[in-house]
């Protein structure tokens, strides 16, 4: 169990309370469980009470989530409230220090379509051979220059639509983080 101390205090007080002595047991490698507890929670004597790791991603973690940022499967995810042009998007994401979300797979394709807001996404049609394109995508509708990608059809899996670069979406920023 973690706690997280905010106001006058501004450490951490509290980071794992580990069992009573009885109910720990020392492995051949030297290497304390918890009793009823899975390997998640096994630490050598040295890791069992250093807490340093564990305070830096408490840290890390509320910072990115109260400027806005989800946490999904090793990435922070920032879905702007306004929209703009595919470079204004892009640019907003790398002054954040991330990128437009590149899709890589199903499961990072589910939880952007999960929003529900049409928004860009960083991909280049003309490079891009993603598994999401919607049926007929990328087309180049009328002839236009539809060299940016935006999730559409948020109801159907295969979202992915080309479109001119400058339309106005919303836009969805990538940021890997090991937690």
């Amino acid at each position: 169990m973690a706690r997280f101390v905010r106001g006058e205090q501004s450490e951490i007080t509290d980071y794992v309370n580990l069992p009573e002595p009885s109910a720990r047991s020392v492995g051949q490698d030297g290497g304390v469980t918890a009793a009823g507890s899975d390997s998640f929670y096994s630490k050598t004597p040295d890791e069992a009470f250093n807490c340093t790791n564990l305070r830096s991603e408490l840290i890390t973690f509320d910072r990115f989530s109260q400027q806005g940022w989800v946490y999904f499967r090793r990435s922070f995810y920032y879905f702007s409230t306004e929209q703009s042009s595919w470079q204004k998007g892009r640019a907003d994401c790398q002054q954040r220090e991330a990128d437009l979300v590149i899709i890589n797979s199903k499961q990072e394709q589910d939880f952007t379509r999960q929003f529900n807001k049409v928004s860009w996404i960083g991909l280049i049609p003309k490079r891009a051979n993603g598994t999401y394109w919607s049926p007929g995508e990328p087309n180049g509708f009328g002839g236009r220059d539809e060299d940016c990608v935006e999730t559409r059809f948020l109801d159907r899996e295969n979202s992915w639509n080309d479109i001119p670069c400058t339309d106005q979406n919303f836009w969805i920023c990538e940021k890997m983080i090991e937690l």
